[in-house]
């Protein structure tokens, strides 16, 4: 699809205004390389030292870069590893507009095509959310290219429960769009969680506003599908998250991934991490990635 996923320039041009500054409110030097993909090109944040390991962190959807970087802020500054992270096609920022179905492997060649095009045989991957289930796709199109992988509030592993889809988050978003108002934009992210910075609630507000939001989830992986990935795994989940409760995650998880090193439900976790909870994440998966084989 070519169509714009922005609802004007003028959006567009927003949208892209608070990538900059959520970008320099990382205090991290990046470099920007654009990647050409069989579905079009594909801009990388890069930084850490050129021989440090590899590790591709993709973010979440409906969001910027930036954004989900900055939440992992101490694996960015530790200086040990040469992070790349992709703009999501298809998503908010300085990638092709250019959307890709989460129901197949598009995201996995996606994927695949950006280790090309950056020399990369491997690489570990980090993904919330979103990110967590395009991991997935890679893990079932080639599996032989993760070398470790840990996801936190990942979609990918269980669906969104129907009842939360329709009344803790399509509603309010729906009733936001028709009647803007601020108590309404309150509302429709009352189900992320309750500790939302002020500048993400702008960014969560400038999304509903000016873009066409990204209504598709990556689907559940299968055991088939991951039959052959044999990269140790992380997950941590979160127990209060309204999109993928943590019992449930925790449950298939452990159905799904054959090499599973740990796997963790954050008690009265949200979708949305608490600054308590995100710090836990960084902490495993710096862990993970220094001690798991």
């Amino acid at each position: 699809m070519n169509a714009s996923i922005y609802k004007s320039s003028e959006g567009e041009r927003m949208i892209l205004e608070l990538y900059d500054c959520f970008q320099k409110s990382i205090d991290v030097v990046f470099e920007d390389r654009t990647v050409n993909t069989r579905f079009d090109r594909t801009h990388v944040l890069v930084t850490g030292p050129e021989q440090g390991l590899p590790v591709v962190i993709t973010h979440g959807g409906n969001s910027i870069n930036p954004q989900g970087l900055r939440g992992l802020l101490p694996l960015l500054k530790l200086g040990r590893y040469r992070v790349y992270a992709p703009d999501t096609i298809g998503h908010p920022g300085k990638s092709a507009q250019v959307r890709l179905s989460a129901n197949d492997l598009s995201y996995g060649q996606w994927l695949s095509d950006i280790l090309d095009g950056l020399g990369l045989e491997k690489a570990a991957f980090i993904g919330g959310s979103f990110g967590a289930g395009i991991i997935l796709r890679l893990a079932a199109y080639a599996p032989q290219r993760i070398t470790k992988m840990a996801l936190f509030v990942p979609s990918g592993i269980v669906a969104v429960p129907l009842s939360s889809m329709i009344f803790r988050i399509g509603l309010p978003y729906v009733e936001y769009l028709l009647f803007p108002t601020r108590q309404r934009m309150y509302r429709a992210v009352e189900w992320m969680g309750p500790e939302i910075e002020d500048d993400i609630l702008r960014l969560i507000e400038a999304v509903f506003q000016h873009v066409r939001v990204e209504a598709e989830m990556p689907r559940p992986a299968t055991v088939v599908e991951l039959a052959n990935f044999t990269a140790p795994t992380l997950v941590i989940a979160a127990e209060r998250d309204a999109m993928f409760p943590g019992a449930a995650v925790v449950k298939r998880v452990k159905e799904i991934i054959p090499n599973l090193i740990g796997t963790e439900c954050l008690k009265g976790g949200t979708h949305y991490s608490s600054k308590t909870d995100m710090e836990y994440i960084n902490r495993r998966i710096l862990e993970f990635l220094e001690t798991s084989r």
